[in-house]
């Protein structure tokens, strides 16, 4: 397997001898590959085929479990996935080899817990390194996706488990264009998407946990520009409650909710690692800055849920009227940053 790929607003050189990866790879990335004009400085990753460990002798401890030397960082089991990390950085590029070299225990309970491990293996070899590198370039992780239709484009704040994916895919089979289903990344103005499947309880893909089956996402987009914040929270109520939300509070929902998502609960420590050995990024991700900057400078919404399901969310903001605010001076008519149209989006890769 060799593909390039577009995820979280950088590319992605994949390059995977062992097939069985292969094919956890290719099932994850659902055609999603082959972008034809790759970013000037892609990240590149290698999975390998060989299951011995990286040599680390004479090498400087860093921190448990990782070592560095010349512009190198060896990482054993990352995140408990199984795989050894090689990580080899220079001014403009990076490159992570990864190999497949579990110990004991970590191999028992991949082998007992499959989905997880399905889920961890990809967030390893493919998430978790696209959000760190677009880290280095200015953007945050959010566990907060995003969709446009008839010129709404709201960004969806709140913990996982409140119903997004659910409101999304109504959306979804509406028309509507999305970036992701769960993460995504952002720089106060614009949010990229992470490419992912879909999980829901009406697909009919791998099984997951929480009852929920994979399906490919339709109509993605690389990028969006949101004109408005979604806090979302469960009602008792038969109908939705739509109301105004204060951008502090739409600020702390978009980053506790992020901070809480089970996809992301291993990143903080991958990340860090690969920073304090590189020098690139920020040691931590100014995620509750990106959030504020979101929140200050588009209209908040709260929306708590109906008891009874069936509401398409843009149907439920449509009874409430909200002004976008106005560009700032000098910035009218002025395009969306890369190449993001008019709409807010750009067709994905």
């Amino acid at each position: 397997m060799e593909t390039t790929l577009s995820t979280a607003g950088e590319a992605l050189v994949l390059e995977c001898i062992p097939g069985w990866v292969s094919s956890l790879l290719d099932e994850f990335l659902a055609g999603e590959g082959n972008v034809s004009d790759p970013a000037p400085h892609p990240l590149r990753i290698r999975v390998e085929g060989s299951r011995r460990a990286f040599a680390t002798e004479g090498w400087t401890l860093l921190t448990r479990g990782a070592w560095v030397r010349d512009q190198a960082l060896v990482m054993r089991d990352v995140c408990t996935s199984g795989f050894d990390l090689l990580f080899r950085w220079s001014p403009n590029a990076a490159a992570l080899t990864f190999r497949w070299n579990p110990p004991p225990a970590t191999r028992a309970v991949n082998l007992a817990l499959r989905s997880r491990f399905h889920l961890l293996a990809r967030m390893v070899l493919v998430q978790y390194p696209a959000l760190w590198w677009a880290g280095t370039h200015g953007r945050v992780p959010l566990h907060a996706p995003a969709y446009s239709t008839a010129g709404l484009v709201p960004l969806l704040a709140g913990p996982g488990g409140v119903g997004k994916t659910t409101l999304l895919a109504r959306e979804l089979a509406a028309g509507a264009s999305a970036i992701s289903d769960n993460l995504s990344v952002g720089d106060g103005e614009q949010v990229w998407g992470l490419v992912e499947p879909m999980r829901a309880e009406h697909l009919t893909g791998r099984r997951m946990p929480h009852g929920r089956r994979e399906g490919q996402l339709p109509n993605r987009v690389a990028v969006l520009a949101p004109n408005r914040v979604v806090v979302l929270r469960r009602g008792t109520a038969p109908t939705a409650e739509v109301r105004p939300c204060d951008p502090d509070t739409a600020a702390r929902v978009l980053t506790a909710g992020t901070y809480m998502a089970g996809e992301l609960r291993r990143y903080w420590a991958f990340a860090a690692t690969l920073t304090l050995a590189s020098g690139f990024g920020p040691a931590h991700p100014p995620v509750a800055d990106v959030a504020r900057a979101f929140a200050a400078r588009l209209p908040c919404i709260e929306v708590a849920l109906p008891s009874v399901r069936g509401s398409r969310l843009s149907e439920l903001l449509d009874s409430m009227s909200v002004e976008t605010p106005s560009p700032a001076p000098g910035e009218s008519g002025s395009a969306p940053a890369d190449g993001a149209s008019a709409g807010g989006q750009v067709p994905a890769g």
